[in-house]
């Protein structure tokens, strides 16, 4: 019989097969097959009693997935795991080993990029499954399993919000955070004297060799006064600076990237770039145009640099041939994985866009152009400095002029490069220069910016919090939850979120804050390397941890609903405002007694953010004869719709939702289960 190898995703199945052979019968697992369950203690699906040994199910839908896997394997002779190449995949090669009753016939084999010569070499090469990783993504999920489970019913049972997270409540907090720095934020007014010449402007930076800070418009005329419109040259000075091109990207920077470039949303970015890795038809093959796109290491294959820089020099010129970026001492960083970049430098942008959708390619060039350019030399630029004197204020300007463009060649469009060219100041017959005028400018302080998607991710990326693959799913959640709204692609906590965090803090602020969880990242890392007892790292956490609820569940007073003034017309009682799952509506305090909810107020069910526009959400909908069905809230602008209930999930094959019917899981648009 042939060997049997499980993929994650159904979409590399038929590539994967190809290029192994006949031998080879090749299938998938469709991501995860179990998950804990949620019977014992609190329904965490974890014995607290014995080592927090965790209960897994088969999740909802996958039993009839499993029953033929089972099939498959008992057909054939070896079974190979292929899943994906970080703690996620390790975990689910796992459970498939597990739940598949796998003992010495099988191997685990890891590839970064679905390419042939990857695929082959790694087949070479089959391996145990790596139980420390494992032990690492099983901790997190029984953390967040605990944190997850305990904060949510508490936060349900003292304020209107519905869930609380060990990651999420903390990135709510720093959206908290920062809208209560710019409300306490008090502008102040302060000025700026600048000479305006032929050529150039100078700034006044200093007077008598210190720094000088104009606060009040007085000060301002005042020094205007002490002015005349000649100025000395006190010192020109040029140099050569080299100009470095940034490394190639990872999961964090690509989404920061797509998003200030292309406009992306961090979920369509990672959407787009699952479907580069997984593959794309070219011409007679299909090959993955990508590497593994969740990463947070910017090393470069050995391979891939040699080739990319030979393709440099023959291009564009040995000169224009650069070095590899290293990894900084960094905590947290996969460094065993590779950056994003393409998977042959010589599938140009241009030779790939024939086959690519718009979006598809724009991601693709940038992914592309950013491997290539990091690779590059650096530029080169001519950096003048000036000073200039006036009855002891001194007067700064700078430029710079381009004089190799290095990896400025590919890169220039995707980086604001702008000369700022000075003239000869050596040419001058005088070292006494004249201005056209001297002008003060009044400026106000400015409050720190708020988050945008782009900046979030950033600021937690910068913090060491969560992982590559959770960036995207906080931000959804916190949308979900309502606790945080959108307005010109800016963050505003919403009174619910504000609330949550308060109470959050109010009990656990030990455990819900920056230090906290950064630092459990690098146990976990511990966990990974085998450093640290996995089991032992969670009863350390839960004897803190618990207490903590129990006393809260005790001592937290519960937030009262904001009452509206009406009553209810039922009842008789008062209406107050309620935060549901989808956001605020008006409600009978009675409840549940009455279950009044004006017929204006009922809550909007949202299910899940649509895949098509990527702007609206699929929301529960009635035909006019009652029947509910599911459709994009950006109606008539966007037409998807769908009869079952969506999962939320995407399809690997096509990008269309995955939907639950007759207790399976499927996709509506190519059938597959």
């Amino acid at each position: 019989m042939k060997h049997l190898v499980i993929v994650e995703s159904p979409s590399k199945s038929k590539t994967i097969e190809k290029y192994l052979g006949k031998d080879y019968k090749v299938t998938s697992s469709k991501g995860h097959i179990r998950d804990l369950a949620t019977s014992g203690k609190y329904g965490l699906g974890v014995d607290l009693e014995d080592n927090f040994k965790p209960n897994y199910k088969v999740i909802s839908g996958k039993g009839k997935l499993v029953t033929e896997l089972k099939k498959q394997v008992k057909d054939s002779d070896y079974v190979i795991l292929a899943t994906d190449p970080d703690r996620e995949g390790e975990a689910i090669s796992w459970h498939l080993k597990d739940a598949l009753g796998l003992s010495d016939n099988y191997g685990r084999v890891v590839f970064n990029e679905i390419t042939e010569s990857a695929i082959k070499d790694a087949f070479k090469t089959p391996r145990d499954i790596d139980m420390d990783l494992v032990h690492s993504q099983e901790s997190r999920r029984i953390l967040d399993r605990i944190i997850g489970f305990r904060l949510s019913k508490l936060m349900q049972n003292k304020t209107e919000g519905k869930s609380a997270g060990r990651v999420q409540s903390v990135a709510l907090k720093l959206i908290v955070d920062r809208e209560r720095e710019i409300e306490a934020f008090q502008s102040e007014e302060y000025f700026t004297i600048e000479a305006i010449f032929n050529d150039f402007d100078a700034e006044l930076s200093k007077y008598k060799n210190k720094k000088i800070e104009i606060k009040t418009e007085v000060e301002a005329l005042d020094i205007l006064r002490q002015l005349s419109n000649a100025f000395t040259i006190e010192s020109a000075h040029s140099k050569n600076k080299n100009k470095k091109s940034k490394a190639p990207f990872t999961t964090s920077t690509l989404t920061q990237m797509a998003s200030s470039k292309l406009g992306f949303s961090a979920s369509k970015t990672m959407r787009i770039a699952q479907g580069l890795y997984e593959g794309k038809s070219l011409d007679a093959e299909t090959v993955g145009l990508i590497s593994y796109m969740r990463t947070d290491s910017i090393r470069l294959s050995d391979v891939f640099i040699k080739e990319t820089q030979g393709f440099i020099a023959g291009k564009y010129g040995k000169e224009y041939v650069g070095y590899a970026k290293q990894t900084k001492s960094k905590d947290n960083v996969q460094d065993a994985h590779e950056a994003i970049r393409p998977t042959s430098i010589n599938r140009t942008p241009d030779k790939v866009k024939p086959f690519l959708t718009t979006d598809e390619y724009k991601l693709y060039r940038l992914i592309y152009t950013r491997a290539l350019a990091s690779l590059m030399a650096d530029a080169k630029v001519l950096a003048t400095s000036v000073v200039l004197d006036n009855n002891d204020y001194k007067f700064t300007t700078s430029g710079q002029t381009l004089t190799f463009d290095g990896y400025l060649k590919v890169y220039a469009d995707y980086e604001d490069v702008k000369d700022k060219i000075l003239p000869d100041f050596g040419s001058y017959k005088s070292n006494v220069i004249v201005s056209k005028e001297i002008t003060k400018t009044s400026h106000f302080t400015e409050p720190p910016a708020r988050f945008t998607e782009e900046r979030l991710i950033k600021e937690l990326e910068s913090l060491g919090i969560g992982r590559p693959s959770t960036y995207v799913k906080i931000i959804e959640v916190l949308k979900e939850r309502k606790y945080i709204e959108i307005k010109e692609k800016k963050f505003h906590p919403t009174k619910i979120g504000v609330t949550v965090t308060d109470k959050l803090q109010e009990g656990f602020s030990s455990i819900i804050n920056v230090e906290y969880t950064s630092a459990m990242e690098t146990e976990l890392d511990k966990v990974a390397d085998g450093d640290e007892v996995w089991h032992e790292l969670l009863d350390k956490f839960y004897k803190d941890f618990e207490p903590l609820v129990e006393e809260a569940y005790t001592n937290m007073e519960k937030e009262a609903p904001e009452d509206t003034g009406e009553m209810c017309p039922v009842c008789g009682k008062s209406l107050v405002y309620r935060y549901g799952k989808y956001g605020k509506f008006v409600a009978c305090s009675g409840y549940p007694d009455c279950k009044y909810i004006p017929k204006s107020d009922k809550e909007i069910v949202t299910v899940c953010k649509c895949p098509k526009c990527d702007e609206g959400n699929i929301i529960v909908k009635k035909t006019r004869k009652g029947k509910d069905f599911y459709g994009c809230s950006n109606y008539p602008s966007c037409k998807y719709a769908l009869w079952d209930k969506p999962t939320g999930d995407i399809c690997k094959e096509c990008g269309g939702l995955l939907v639950e019917k007759k207790g399976e899981v499927i996709c509506p648009e190519c059938k597959v289960k």
